[in-house]
């Protein structure tokens, strides 16, 4: 069964209070574990998630910003918004 953002919001809130671990409050409640785990620990692996970014076709000629961290290389064209860069540096696991 799926269930909205509200109503796994509401499962949290309710599991939280419970003093459970998140294991046993599935169990008692119907609810698959290992899903409500990986629910409890949405925010972090939200952190890791892939980011889509909307893409542009690059010129030979046209300037770009290149962003680089380890092996990874973002070329970005000059004019892409604040927004866009940012949402790119970040998902390089860099803070702004």
């Amino acid at each position: 069964m799926k269930y909205s953002e509200e109503e796994k919001a509401e499962w949290l809130k309710a599991w939280q209070k419970s003093g459970k671990s998140a294991w046993a409050y599935a169990k008692e409640n119907g609810l698959i574990p290992q899903t409500f785990e990986r629910w409890a620990n949405g925010k972090t692996k939200k952190k890791n998630s892939f980011v889509q970014i909307r893409s542009k076709v690059i010129t030979v000629n046209q300037a770009v910003i290149i962003v680089e961290k380890g092996d990874i290389k973002i070329h970005i064209p000059l004019g892409t918004s604040s927004s866009e860069l940012r949402t790119a540096i970040e998902c390089l696991g860099v803070s702004l």
